[in-house]
């Protein structure tokens, strides 16, 4: 272990804190501030300051577990990658290369995207790869292409957001998702700006807000229309903007005109005096941003959704200009990197699409293989695991616990069981790597290098701080050693770095170019953000998208003709509620790590249904008794917590937890038509009480 202190950043969320880490004398390593880095400026929560727990050869796996027997049981390396292999290309040979499939994870660094997004398509010849990242951010991504001809989290850095003049905030509680950023939103109001927070629930974010607007879940499309609707009818767009730098808005306009205020109102339960002082507040300063999350975004018309709200920044004028613009708060460590590299459906590095024969010829011509070998896209993450068992034999997945995060977890659950060969890299035994025939012990965040992209789209350096555990190896280590025995000697190097280097080639000239990114430079700078063409010393990549134009083939933003329509499953007799899910502060996503480390279990257990005190009383239902929420999928149960910052038609659970509190039991893996996104935030369900 080395003795100086290790600047690096945080494993959890897309702000990547910087931290840096010391070794203990009496082993493991100590978190400190870093007050130099800008995003976080030395602020931590919980999870960062914890997260080296997690590092402990008693929480984490540290040797190849084989199963025998129907037992997991330890093996040697050669063991565990010789019947990975073997399976592998029995699958393949037995029923075709779409027979194996890969899924990947949002908190990969980009090496290990690119990497494996490259087995896949080289080594194994599939189509059939896709990752988690389609379940957190898909939908903006898809929206803010179709918009902007480019899909990065936040087209500006964050210390863009104290100085604007309004932000609407749509489906984020970030005061417990990511708790260092708050900071820049009560500045924001320091300065004199105001927020505006959109939330069925009344959260510690819309605690802070100037107006929070309670839409019931899955109309946040209706609400969207029906602010620009007024935005219209008060003559509140700017027309030489219009004019000047966007495309379609008389589709668009007339759209929004169907949607008067009382009709938005009966939809959403948004009082049209909230509508009309939420337009005030958003257009009067001179500059403004609407930043959307989760909320909108995982539902069936995500894609829609974010479209609508774009619609509102373009036809006030409100992007591609300073300080102003439309942003999305990407989730996990790596969701923005993990979607530009590679392992995405459609996607090859630097965000080119699989479909273009230019893309595929650059690629291909950097990976040494014949443009015609690659395959073509392949299902998307929830259509990939539906189809395990049956069309896809064979499953390598790294860096996701879906039998905790995806929809119809139970469904999914049973389809993992049912696959020829399931082998899971991880840190710890996951609720998935517990199903797998193999699981392959991996490095994780302190005990490798390797880079990240925040949801700014500033590439950063995470450094190696610790020497991980006898029986340890790394992802790429994985891969390079499943390649050779697959017949591919060369093309998986074991260092990151090698790694970084080609794929600043593969990504050169793509959308998100890295070409002008190198160790070096991330090693001396406080990250770059792409693109970065060039290697500049004085360069730090393009912090601010669209000032000059947008990255469509002419040069304007494209307003989205969308019109309300229900959720994919909306309430009924038999299923009268909503249920809407998130998180809360001491966990993080399905909680495979967090829930390892006692402090930030004894701050969140378990967990809950959040419900209102008239559904209390209707149900007779006491704080803390035990609730049945039942949806068309499933059951779940968990004591209630009975508050009033809920709406009286809906119900809230966390999704951190395996088990019969799994909310994920319960949500609808109905797909938005564009990204394949499922609909998380809505579906229709019944709470009963548990006897006990």
């Amino acid at each position: 272990m080395e003795t100086a202190s290790t600047p690096t950043h945080c494993p959890y969320c897309a702000l990547q804190c910087g931290m840096a880490l010391s070794p203990l004398p009496t082993g493991g390593v100590e978190v400190s501030e870093r007050a130099d880095f800008p995003v976080n400026r030395g602020a931590l929560c919980g999870k960062g300051r914890t997260a080296p727990e997690v590092l402990s050869p008693a929480v984490r796996l540290t040797s190849p577990l084989v199963r025998k027997g129907g037992t997991l049981v330890p093996a040697s390396w050669e063991e565990a990658l010789d019947r990975v292999a073997t399976g592998l290309a029995a699958a393949r040979t037995a029923h075709g290369p779409d027979a194996v499939g890969v899924f990947g994870g949002g908190g990969l660094t980009n090496e290990k995207a690119y990497a494996l997004g490259k087995f896949a398509r080289v080594v194994l010849g599939t189509s059939q790869i896709d990752y988690n990242g389609r379940f957190c951010m898909s939908s903006a991504a898809a929206a803010g292409t179709k918009a902007f001809g480019l899909d990065r989290g936040l087209p500006f850095p964050l210390e863009d957001i104290p100085r604007t003049g309004c932000v609407i905030l749509v489906g984020s509680n970030l005061a417990e998702t990511m708790p260092p950023a708050l900071r820049y939103f009560a500045e924001l109001r320091e300065n004199g700006g105001t927020l505006i927070v959109v939330d069925p629930r009344r959260t510690k974010t819309a605690e802070q807000a100037d107006l929070h607007l309670a839409p019931r879940p899955g109309t946040d499309l209706a609400l969207a229309l029906g602010l620009l609707h007024l935005v219209v009818a008060e003559g509140r767009t700017d027309e030489a903007y219009i004019a000047g730098r966007t495309a379609g808005w008389e589709e668009a306009r007339a759209a929004a005109m169907a949607h008067w205020p009382e009709y938005v109102e009966r939809i959403t339960g948004v009082s049209v005096p909230q509508l009309r002082q939420a337009v005030r507040l958003f257009c009067e300063p001179e500059a403004a941003m609407v930043l959307t999350a989760r909320g909108p975004e995982q539902q069936s018309k995500g894609t829609d959704t974010v479209g609508a709200w774009i619609n509102l920044c373009l036809a006030t004028g409100r992007a591609g200009r300073p300080l102003s613009g439309y942003g999305c708060l990407t989730g996990q460590g790596n969701g923005q990197g993990g979607r530009e590299h590679g392992q995405k459906a459609d996607q090859l590095p630097g965000y080119r699409k699989l479909t273009d024969p230019e893309a595929r010829r650059h690629v291909a011509g950097v990976w040494g293989v014949d443009p015609d070998s690659l395959p073509g896209p392949g299902r998307s993450a929830y259509e990939l695991l539906d189809a395990l068992g049956t069309e896809v034999r064979a499953l390598l997945l790294m860096g996701s616990n879906p039998v905790v995060s995806a929809p119809r977890a139970g469904h999914v659950e049973e389809r993992l069981g049912s696959l020829d060969l399931l082998v899971v890299c991880d840190v710890v035994l996951s609720e998935t790597a517990a199903l797998a025939d193999v699981v392959l012990p991996v490095t994780q965040w302190a005990e490798e290098t390797g880079t990240t992209t925040n949801l700014e789209g500033r590439v950063l350096l995470r450094r190696q701080a610790v020497t991980p555990p006898a029986g340890v190896r790394s992802d790429l280590e994985v891969l390079h050693g499943l390649a050779a025995r697959l017949g591919v000697e060369k093309g998986f190097p074991a260092d990151p770095e090698e790694v970084f280097e080609e794929l600043r080639r593969a990504s050169a000239g793509g959308p998100a170019d890295y070409a002008g990114i190198s160790y070096r430079r991330l090693a001396e700078e406080q990250g770059v953000f792409w693109p970065c063409p060039a290697e500049e010393p004085a360069s730090a990549g393009t912090p601010r998208l669209f000032l000059d134009r947008f990255a469509t083939e002419d040069g304007r933003a494209r307003f989205a003709p969308v019109t309300h329509r229900p959720l994919a499953e909306e309430p009924d007799d038999e299923y009268p509620l909503l249920l809407t899910t998130g998180r809360v502060v001491s966990q993080y996503q399905s909680g495979a790590q967090t829930r390892r480390v006692a402090e930030l279990n004894a701050a969140a257990p378990g967990p809950f249904v959040e419900l209102h005190p008239r559904l209390a009383a209707r149900l007779g239902a006491a704080d803390g008794d035990p609730l049945a929420v039942v949806s068309r999928r499933g059951r779940a149960v968990a004591p209630a917590r009975i508050t009033s910052t809920i709406r009286p038609d809906t119900v809230f659970m966390p999704f951190h937890w395996p088990g019969e509190g799994r909310a994920n039991t319960l949500t609808n893996p109905a797909l938005d038509p564009t990204s394949r996104m499922p609909e998380f935030k809505a579906c229709a369900v019944r709470v009963e009480t548990v006897k006990s």
